[in-house]
């Protein structure tokens, strides 16, 4: 029992910071200057090109400078790569069952490059993200434009996390890459890629026969539990994903739908200005929660997205909010469905939804 309430606790703790504020600044640098010149240039419909490039920022957030750009190259490829096959989904009409597949193979891809790479934030989320985000609107310039956007803002995102050496304890601060000893087994790393193919697929094929029209916030949410390090801690980050994107929809509705706390009220005829600069806000306030509370981090997160996606292709905000909640639920459930019913070597046990097994070994 003890054990149960211990995992309830666990849902609303908040870690200790680390270093946060320093690396939500270079996310929020990596994220501002690129979008704000594409608001200068009047293109705010291009923004979430350079959010994705952006992201890059997000890891290796407490490397070593040189472990930093490692990480951060490896992540690079990996987000712009997303990036690249959603536009060419976009270009070419190919959305539903061919988004499901395209997104799904790649997420078991993306599973094994991301273990092999060790890449924190863990996982082939954001890639996927990247992905069905621009898979989803539409395609307004050359594929390759918005590839080189995303690479713009991707290479400013190296350039920030190295920023720090042009000071004298940045530049003291070095240490190699830990020992590869540690590396996953290749029949886990094999299982748990297998478990993103199944989880994705099962939660993008119930939002295509929904006929919801973003799947992919399905398929984005499914993966989020399999990130988990073990199985208590996966379940809770379903659980936050669920709880922090229905608070985080809330903030939006406040913002995009009619109101006298809407975006169209307090700046009427420049909305698209205000969008841009609160993604760039909420970003920095995703990145400053994401270690320390994933659920807070998604009550930020969830404006980002949805504010992106409103500036790329406008839409009904009612039903943009209604399928975002929809999706988000149905997603994490499934992911979750998934954690416990294939379980990694090891934490085969029921006892070990709770740590119990690992409690026993003590």
């Amino acid at each position: 029992m003890n054990r149960v309430v211990e995992q309830v606790r666990a849902l609303h703790r908040l870690e200790p910071a680390d270093n946060d504020s320093a690396a939500a600044v270079r996310v929020a640098v990596s994220v501002a200057l690129p979008s704000l010149l594409l608001l200068a240039a009047g293109r705010t419909d291009l923004i979430i090109y350079a959010v994705f490039g952006g992201l890059t920022a997000m890891y290796g957030r407490s490397a070593p400078h040189l472990l930093r750009l490692r990480h951060q190259g490896r992540a690079a490829g990996m987000l712009l790569g997303g990036v690249a096959v959603g536009v060419v989904l976009s270009a070419n009409h190919l959305q539903s069952w061919w988004l499901v597949g395209v997104e799904a193979t790649l997420a078991g891809a993306g599973s094994v490059y991301a273990d092999r790479m060790r890449l924190k934030p863990a996982g082939p989320f954001f890639g996927i993200l990247a992905l069905g985000a621009c898979a989803s609107v539409p395609a307004a310039v050359p594929w390759f434009v918005a590839l080189l956007i995303a690479s713009g803002s991707a290479a400013l995102s190296l350039a920030v996390g190295q920023a720090g050496r042009l000071a004298p304890a940045g530049r003291r601060r070095t240490s190699p890459e830990p020992a590869a000893a540690g590396r996953t087994g290749r029949r886990e790393l094999l299982i748990h890629a297998a478990r993103y193919v199944l989880a994705v697929g099962a939660a993008g094929s119930v939002g295509v026969i929904s006929g919801s029209g973003h799947p992919h916030w399905a398929m984005a949410a499914a993966a989020v539990p399999l990130a988990g390090a073990d199985l208590p801690s996966s379940v809770r980050r379903g659980i936050h994903r669920i709880v922090g994107t229905f608070v985080g929809l809330a903030v939006t509705a406040a913002m995009i739908l009619p109101g006298p706390w809407s975006v169209a009220a307090l700046v009427p005829g420049n909305e698209a200005v205000l969008l841009a600069l609160l993604v760039i806000v909420f970003q920095f306030a995703t990145e400053l929660f994401m270690n320390r509370h994933y659920g807070l981090a998604m009550v930020w997160f969830t404006p980002v997205i949805l504010l992106m996606t409103q500036l790329a292709a406008p839409a009904d905000p009612t039903v943009l909010i209604a399928e975002r909640a929809v999706e988000t639920l149905v997603g994490a459930l499934v992911g979750i469905a998934v954690v416990v019913a294939v379980r990694r070597p090891g934490t085969r046990s029921p006892a070990a939804l709770l740590g119990l097994a690992r409690r026993a070994r003590h």
